[in-house]
């Protein structure tokens, strides 16, 4: 491995010589925050024709393929006009890609680099594949590069074993992930929150929490695993209760903790708690990137305080299209449905270009306001006009503004003809509105198709039941119920919180473990 080594270092500083040698080169580390620097230098080199040179387009080459305003699809460019690309070069290239939406990309490279290049990867190479192999889910066939870097005995290279550890770990491959973290003992944070990340994803979060107290030492990424993994599995409490744990142990948060508190306060509709948070990222100064913006706007329209979600996305000082869709959807879900489409109008006429999540808004606002042809134009626009194919989700939300309107055979008929298998809930929107307009027929065929999907799926029987009761037909509904109870299928209690106080209430129908049951029950009945 020694050549290895040398090599790396020898590339490192011939490419710090040749930067020296060419001052414009030192601007893209000190000047450059754009495309429009970048390409400014790159000009350059393509008039002095250096562009082809390995050592002089290698910083141009980083910049394009890592920066945050880079292009990985223009970096590919510039690579493929090298003469001879370095050991750099290469490396440079599999990881912007392994870091980008087409990771598979740098899995081809690699095997590029391996058949068809005079350089062969170093050790720094490894850790790019096996993370293209983690956003890929392709644990099965990195276990094969696994194989191959025991062989080339580098399997105890800390940044190669970290990035094995997350392969089978964001895969779920929890038994090899164990072993290979197993087979050294020494401290590395990063295989620890490899760890504390991948038995959270595969639902272990008691096994996470147990590893995360064990960690002799806890950086901002352990914290931000552990309570991230709440939030993944619906610990949504508990996530908070540990935040408030971690700023005792005066520990700074990064923008991540607060996307995963914001989404905790979002799922309990904990407006206190996440306002707190909001002006947490205030006060430490967070950068307003479009992720943070989006939580925040999406945790104020699910808390319901639809006029502070929209004065944070008139405030943003940039808005990503996540940052539209939200404010969208969340003003047709607040029951501004008129403010959505007017907001989707301001949209389209930005330089942003609407995509399938817009469209589920829109036409979310068109359902709740019972814009039937409205809605209709908009599903046809999304093919004709923006070459976007409605999903399984475009199509249910027209079935259910066509259902709410009583036009339950022409739903059936979308239903039937659409290009996409139906499911479940697109027949179970079919079924309430049969239960809304008393078309007892129509639902026991929706019905029907609800039960050959999920036998064990309760919502078919009871929505029928439901049906035929509104519909005086008793012996019926409760046939329906018993079938339920022979089948052994449970229908699943509802459950509602609300926030008193800044605390989360969670009461379930028919439910008395609440420590206030009695006072709650005591106050509803004096009501009646």
């Amino acid at each position: 491995m020694i050549p290895f080594s040398c090599s790396l270092a020898s590339t490192s500083t011939s490419i710090s010589k040749f930067i020296f040698d060419h001052p414009h080169l030192s601007m893209i580390e000190k000047d450059c925050t754009s495309m429009k620097d970048i390409r400014n230098i790159h000009a350059h080199l393509l008039k002095t024709g250096l562009a082809k040179h390995p050592l002089a387009v290698s910083p141009v080459l980083a910049f394009y393929a890592t920066a945050p305003a880079g292009d990985i699809n223009y970096a590919y460019l510039v690579f493929t006009q090298i003469h001879s690309p370095n050991l750099f070069s290469w490396n440079t290239i599999i990881r912007g890609f392994s870091q980008s939406s087409t990771p598979q990309l740098a899995l081809s490279l690699f095997i590029e680099m391996l058949i068809f290049s005079s350089v062969q990867p170093h050790r720094l190479t490894y850790p790019s594949v096996f993370k293209a192999y983690a956003q890929l889910g392709l644990a099965h066939y990195g276990a094969q590069l696994h194989g191959r870097v025991i062989k080339l005995a580098l399997q105890f290279d800390s940044f190669i074993r970290n990035t094995i550890i997350y392969m089978y770990a964001n895969c779920g491959f929890l038994s090899e992930m164990w072993k290979v973290f197993y087979e050294r003992m020494d401290f590395d944070v990063v295989a620890w929150n490899s760890m504390v990340m991948g038995l959270a994803k595969c639902g272990q979060i008691d096994e996470s929490r147990k590893l995360f107290d064990e960690m002799p030492h806890r950086n901002t990424v352990s914290w931000n695993s552990m309570i991230s993994g709440y939030v993944r599995n619906g610990r949504l409490r508990e996530a908070l209760d540990l935040f408030c744990q971690m700023q005792r142990e005066r520990i700074k948060p990064s923008e991540f903790t607060m996307v995963s508190l914001l989404n905790a306060s979002a799922r309990l509709g904990a407006l206190k708690q996440g306002e707190w948070i909001h002006e947490c990222v205030r006060k430490n100064d967070f950068k307003q990137n479009v992720i943070v913006t989006t939580s925040i706007i999406d945790m104020y329209c699910k808390c319901g305080s639809i006029g502070k979600a929209f004065q944070v996305f008139e405030m943003a000082p940039v808005r990503g299209l996540s940052c539209w869709n939200t404010m969208i959807l969340g003003l047709a879900m607040n029951g501004c449905e008129n403010e959505a489409l007017q907001l989707f109008s301001r949209l389209d006429c930005s330089n942003l270009r609407p995509d399938d999540v817009t469209f589920v808004g829109v036409l979310t606002a068109c359902n709740y306001s019972g814009l039937v042809d409205k809605a209709k134009e908009y599903l046809s626009s999304m093919t004709n006009t923006y070459k976007i194919n409605p999903s399984i989700k475009h199509y249910s939300c027209m079935v259910d503004t066509l259902g709410r309107a009583g036009l339950l055979e022409e739903a059936e008929e979308l239903i039937r003809n659409m290009p996409v298998n139906p499911d479940a809930i697109i027949w179970s929107s079919l079924l309430s509105a049969c239960r809304k307009h008393g078309n007892v027929e129509l639902a026991k065929q929706a019905a029907k198709h609800i039960v050959d999907l999920d036998g064990n799926e309760s919502c078919g029987y009871v929505l029928l039941s439901n049906v035929f009761a509104a519909s005086d037909q008793f012996e019926e509904a409760m046939d329906q119920r018993l079938l339920m109870k022979e089948k052994q299928i449970e229908k699943e209690p509802g459950c509602s919180l609300i926030e008193v106080n800044g605390k989360i209430h969670e009461f379930v129908a028919g439910g008395r473990l609440h420590p206030q049951a009695q006072e709650v029950y005591s106050l509803l009945s004096g009501s009646g």
